[in-house]
């Protein structure tokens, strides 16, 4: 099992052969958008963001958004570490705690200031115009975060989850 800095190396040394390698078949910039993607998802959306992890303090401040996560989420689980699945939670998660951010900088500007900002609903339509006109962009986020996730799980020595181990059957005697 690696650990913390052996993942953030290879996350780093990763991102860019792997933006290449989309390259010829999703172009130049979603290639690099792709190797963006997979940094991130391998220095900021870690599955090691269940744990006291470099991935967590990276956070900073906003660290304690992933307290409730941690929590709830067990380490190795398929929650966190497996395929799709995993990353599609991290995400979930992330979307959430920004959504309720928004609508608490909503509310505290328009009551303190009058100031009135596009509402969640306006964002969502802006976001989901701008990927159904770029699908190659989100193909090469998605594809970049849930490599990045692979990367980690190889390097750990075992791709799947601890749950989907095979327990040995006991046999019956005769």
């Amino acid at each position: 099992m690696a650990i913390g800095r052996d993942h953030d190396r290879a996350t780093l040394v990763a991102c860019m052969p792997f933006g290449l390698a989309l390259t010829p078949w999703l172009g130049l910039e979603a290639g690099l958008i792709g190797a963006g993607a997979f940094a991130f998802g391998g220095l900021w959306l870690s599955p090691d963001l269940d744990t006291q992890s470099k991935p967590l303090h990276r956070w900073g401040a906003l660290r304690w958004i992933w307290w409730p996560y941690r929590r709830l989420v067990p380490h190795r689980s398929l929650f966190s570490h497996g395929p799709l699945i995993g990353m599609a939670l991290r995400l979930l998660w992330l979307l959430s705690c920004s959504l309720l951010g928004w609508l608490l900088l909503q509310e505290l500007l328009q009551s303190l200031l009058g100031l009135s900002i596009a509402s969640p609903s306006t964002l969502a339509a802006s976001l989901k115009t701008n990927a159904l006109a770029r699908p190659r962009m989100v193909l090469s986020v998605a594809l970049g975060l849930e490599a990045s996730v692979w990367l980690h799980l190889l390097m750990d020595g075992d791709p799947l989850p601890v749950e989907w181990h095979r327990r040995p059957r006991k046999r019956k005697r005769q």
